[in-house]
């Protein structure tokens, strides 16, 4: 009999494990017609996730992963890996390292791209990993419906980065851009510059991407930095490197360096071009600043001559509204008085005076004349 209970007592942990397990995860039971074959599996372990880059998935702030498999009624599967992290600029980030660049761009959630029958795409803070074992005409509408179903992030975490607002367009190679938020993405990235001098400590943020301009291929790299100080007290280090004839290590490194700085943000150009190519590269990245003025405008109520008008139409208003009562209030007052006590309050006979000319009495008595 306790062998029993302890069995049961074993029993209800893991149900109400199980259940928490499917609770806190990230991907539904089912979602367009596809249904979760077995448990959901979760975790809060990046190496979980991704042993080999576990690192870097901490790096862009990662939350917790989940995993499961799906199957329709027609024997298809589908295998889905999802990463959560605190914002959509780490899951922004994660899905730029994941990438390549011979994959198809797709319309799912906020970007996707895709390759054979793998479609990688994130949605606010969540990355997807999606792998068909056979696609059809329906799957991307499939996930479409995954994307709608999945938890939101809240207030400034569904922000995306604005620093991507100021890389260039204009010969651009698509799926070359990468996001980095510390030295581990940014030593993946094949960075022109090296960590010591971009300085994460200063809670830095980096976007690269890759160029056809007219005399070859270009590495862009805009660092973006808190206060245009910063910026320009980085810009130094690097010019003094490059006249110190150190040459940090990095792919974009195979020629010389451009840079500019605009306000907090620190373009560097790198490889085989021009000079007048890079300038013209640089010059694509101009930082716009928000300014929010704060100054007195006398705007206010206190300074507005029409709220003055106003004001001085109501004031109006309520002393002939006050005038208007106080003489029915002394009238009422006195008739009532002259009929409840008549002659005793007013009207009294001794102090009712009249100065009466008598005009008729004399009228009839006609002039006198004084002898």
């Amino acid at each position: 009999m306790k062998q029993l209970r302890i069995l049961f007592v074993l029993l209800m942990v893991c149900m109400s494990a199980a259940a928490l397990a499917e609770q806190d995860s990230i991907l539904p039971k089912d979602f367009g017609g596809w249904q979760a074959k077995g448990a959901i599996q979760t975790s809060r372990d990046a190496v979980v996730a991704d042993a080999a880059n576990a690192p870097l998935l901490k790096e862009y702030g990662f939350a917790d992963f989940s995993s499961a498999t799906y199957i329709r009624e027609d024997g298809r599967k589908l295998a889905i890996r999802a990463a959560r992290f605190n914002d959509v600029s780490g899951a922004f980030g994660a899905y730029t390292f994941y990438y390549q660049p011979e994959m198809q761009r797709e319309q799912i959630g906020d970007q996707a791209a895709s390759f054979n029958q793998r479609i990688l795409f994130y949605r606010g803070n969540i990355l997807i990993d999606a792998v068909f074992d056979r696609l059809t005409a329906m799957s991307a509408a499939e996930l479409r419906e995954l994307a709608d179903v999945l938890p939101r992030p809240k207030g400034n975490a569904a922000n995306a980065p604005p620093l991507l607002a100021y890389m260039a367009h204009r010969d651009y190679v698509k799926n070359t851009e990468k996001y980095v938020v510390g030295p581990v993405g940014l030593a993946q990235a094949a960075s022109p510059v090296p960590v010591n001098l971009v300085d994460f400590a200063e809670g830095t943020e980096v976007v690269l991407g890759k160029y056809h301009v007219p005399s070859g291929e270009a590495t862009l790299m805009v660092i973006s930095y808190p206060t245009p100080q910063i910026a320009a007290e980085h810009m130094k280090r690097l010019d003094a490197a490059a006249q110190s004839g150190s040459q940090p290590a990095g792919v974009g490194n195979a020629g010389p360096l451009y840079e500019k700085r605009s306000g907090p943000l620190l373009a560097v150009v790198s490889g085989q071009v021009s000079a007048s190519d890079a300038k013209s590269l640089l010059g694509a990245v101009n930082y716009d600043a928000d300014v929010t003025w704060n100054q007195n405008t006398s705007f206010d109520k206190k300074n507005n001559l029409a709220n003055l008008l106003v004001n001085i139409i109501l004031l109006c208003g309520v002393l002939i509204g006050l005038a208007l009562v106080a003489g029915l209030a002394f009238g009422g007052i006195r008739v009532a008085a002259q009929r409840l006590l008549p002659g005793r309050v007013f009207g009294r006979p001794e102090e009712v005076e009249f100065i009466a000319l008598h005009l008729e009495e004399n009228r009839q008595a006609g002039p006198k004349f004084l002898n």
